[in-house]
């Protein structure tokens, strides 16, 4: 029997004050500004990452040698870090084997459910809930600030909120996958496809449903640059609105019962796992070949 292999990506902000995740992607008057890492471009952060393989279905290893989870709390530990800074304390890095898996599984914070994308911190620092927030996007060469929207909604219900929120991007748009599947940390790979009819996307995007809400390793941003606006589901399944005009958004959000909260914080802004599999990899291709993107 094929053994499913996870992947687990830890990622410790190790200052206060996380504003965006991971990139934004956004194009204007045929510029694209794309903030490789938002975190730090917009706050000062300095986020660590840490790439380990574990397997998912395999038992706790009883026999004294290193078992699924040990590998994840290995690169979490502070002493691996080596990048000369001074060491971050991990929620994670003093938990036994049995500790680590049992909150890898919990999945359910009051009547919010996360997808197996992303975990909190051992110690929940940021507790999901959901909600949306405002916020500003500024450019740091072009210093033009883009009004923008940050919304977290329950497992069940955020693929349609994503697909209903690109109704306000018109009937043909461009469409952005992002990987973070091969960058052992390093980052993230976009692929682009312009000009693709908006019905026909939202065909495509369904049959991926899997993919695009519990894979840690996968994003999307659908974006119109003749507006411009954009709307990004990233790889912690934060949705992510740009435009200079947010109130069709707006009325998306409460159809779908997502209260504004300007006080929510969400994954992104404290330690937190991302998860993925060798399988979603390689559902990930097939992905990029009916969208018709090359390398």
């Amino acid at each position: 029997m094929k053994v499913a292999r996870a992947y687990y990506r830890v990622v410790a902000a190790v200052t206060v004050g996380l504003t965006f995740p991971s990139r934004t992607v956004f194009q204007l008057n045929s510029h694209r500004l794309a903030s490789k890492s938002g975190l730090a471009d917009l706050s000062a952060k300095h986020v660590l990452e840490f790439f380990c393989y574990a397997t998912r279905c395999d038992p706790p290893n009883r026999g004294g040698g290193q078992g699924p989870m040990d590998f994840l709390k290995r690169f979490i530990s502070p002493k691996n870090r080596g990048d000369g800074l001074s060491p971050a304390v991990s929620s994670f890095s003093e938990l036994s084997d049995e500790q680590l898996e049992t909150h890898l599984k919990i999945a359910r914070y009051g009547s919010f459910i996360l997808s197996d994308a992303v975990r909190p911190s051992y110690d929940l620092q940021v507790v999901p809930r959901t909600g949306f927030r405002h916020d500003t996007y500024s450019d740091v060469e072009t210093g033009i600030a883009i009004p923008v929207l940050m919304a977290s909604a329950s497992r069940e219900v955020v693929l349609d909120l994503f697909l209903d929120l690109l109704d306000p991007l018109g009937t043909e748009v461009d469409v952005v996958l992002e990987t973070s599947h091969h960058s052992e940390g390093r980052g993230h790979l976009d692929l682009y496809r312009e000009n693709i009819d908006l019905p026909v996307l939202k065909s495509v995007l369904y049959d991926f449903e899997e993919l695009l809400v519990d894979c840690g390793c996968t994003g999307v941003a659908v974006l119109n640059p003749r507006m411009p606006m954009e709307v990004q589901f990233d790889e912690h399944k934060i949705l992510t609105l740009y435009g200079q005009e947010l109130a069709e958004f707006e009325s998306v959000l409460d159809e779908h019962q997502v209260p504004c909260s300007e006080d929510i914080k969400f994954i992104t802004e404290a330690e937190h796992v991302h998860s993925s599999t060798e399988t979603f990899t390689e559902v990930f291709e097939q992905l990029r070949y009916r969208l018709g993107i090359d390398d």
